[in-house]
């Protein structure tokens, strides 16, 4: 599986605290073994983001992301707080 980083995601990702960095390399790595392991608590995103899904880095923060055409192709769009579905 690959996984496509967007600029938005990279420059918020950048701004993250070392701890929260380091736990997001894990549950990136456990995604890409199975996207809906229950670790990640994935879930299907509704109203202005329907059509996305997100992942749980943590009890805090979260990952914005989709599937591409296949399977093979995910895009990272946001990770943050609850603050990021606004």
């Amino acid at each position: 599986m690959e996984i496509q980083y967007l600029s938005k995601f990279m420059r918020q990702y950048k701004k993250l605290p070392l701890s929260i960095k380091l736990l997001t390399e894990k549950r990136v790595q456990i995604f890409q073994a199975d996207p809906f392991d229950q670790r990640l608590k994935t879930h299907k995103l509704s109203g202005s983001l329907d059509g996305f899904l997100a992942f749980s880095v943590n009890n805090e923060y979260r990952i914005i992301f989709d599937f591409g055409t296949t399977k093979e192709i995910v895009h990272f769009y946001e990770i943050g707080d609850h603050d990021i579905y606004d």
